[in-house]
């Protein structure tokens, strides 16, 4: 994955296009089915960050992209923030996180709720980034909201998964969860600048050279742009997964897109009022519950 060749030559892309074709993938909209099987393959290299809420992942994000943008590249992020699970509202922060990107002609930037998902992935989030790679952007930055194992999800996503954590997790190191560990291809160490950075990335070391593949730890400060060089390099040398582990990417996609297909006719809302409706009864069980919810969705 070379990044460090300079071309100045950007592509006006027709970000309006691009934008009503997002919301009517997004929306399900008429039309939406046919736009997909429409899409056109194209091998752009999709690059997840993911890691703890206030690891400063957006932070990195704006770094990375002025780092890219110095070299000409096109960049499209997907930057997804948490719904909250009481009004499936979502503040979508990160418009304002990365308001200095949005006047680049080369960086396209959208935001989108994970919508209920128990992970740091909307289920829409697959589509939407397909979309994305058919217009021949140079990379795709998808930033995740990063909500402990679940993390996980975006291995079903990235070619290059970068886990950003703070030397605040020094006490977590040695309980980290293994699915983590599994899909990060890259460490970053962020907010180095503070107490037991050091140690905190040694030991982080120690656990990745047990594994037979080579995890770079990178330590950075990304506000003040400290490290970002080092990431970006070891980004570059980072290939696109070999064919066993892209048999696995595009298995797991099927499996959201199944899971989305079987899960359409569930209406979240909805299911929130018809449960208050019956919970009221004391001879209420969740089980009986969901499986009439089942029954009537698959006689709908």
């Amino acid at each position: 994955m070379e990044l460090n060749n300079q071309d100045n030559s950007i592509l006006v892309k027709d970000f309006k296009k691009i934008a009503r074709n997002l919301t009517i993938v997004e929306n399900d909209l008429l039309g939406s089915k046919d736009l997909l099987k429409g899409l056109k393959t194209l091998n752009t290299p999709v690059i997840g960050i993911t890691g703890p809420p206030g690891a400063g992942k957006s932070t990195l994000v704006n770094a990375m992209i002025n780092y890219l943008s110095a070299q000409g590249k096109t960049i499209a992020v997907l930057a997804i923030d948490p719904t909250s699970p009481f009004n499936l509202g979502s503040l979508l922060g990160d418009r304002v996180r990365m308001a200095e990107q949005f006047n680049k002609p080369n960086v396209y930037i959208r935001s989108l709720a994970t919508r209920g998902s128990l992970g740091g992935l909307s289920t829409k989030t697959i589509e939407m980034c397909d979309v994305l790679k058919s217009e021949g952007f140079d990379f795709i930055l998808v930033e995740t909201v990063g909500v402990g194992q679940s993390e996980v999800e975006i291995a079903g996503l990235a070619d290059i998964s970068v886990v950003v954590l703070v030397p605040e997790a020094g006490d977590e190191i040695q309980s980290m969860k293994s699915g983590l560990m599994e899909i990060a291809d890259i460490f970053v160490v962020n907010k180095s600048d503070r107490d037991g950075a050091e140690t905190f990335a040694n030991n982080l070391k120690k656990l990745v050279h047990q594994k037979t593949e080579f995890i770079p730890v990178i330590n950075t400060i990304a506000d003040k742009l400290t490290g970002i060089d080092d990431l970006m390099a070891a980004l570059e040398n980072k290939s696109f997964k070999d064919n066993s582990r892209r048999t696995f990417l595009l298995a797991e996609k099927a499996w959201k897109l199944i899971q989305l297909e079987k899960m359409k006719n569930i209406n979240r809302v909805k299911l929130q009022e018809e449960i208050i409706l019956a919970s009221a009864d004391p001879a209420f069980n969740l089980y009986r519950f969901v499986d009439q919810i089942l029954y009537e969705t698959k006689n709908s």
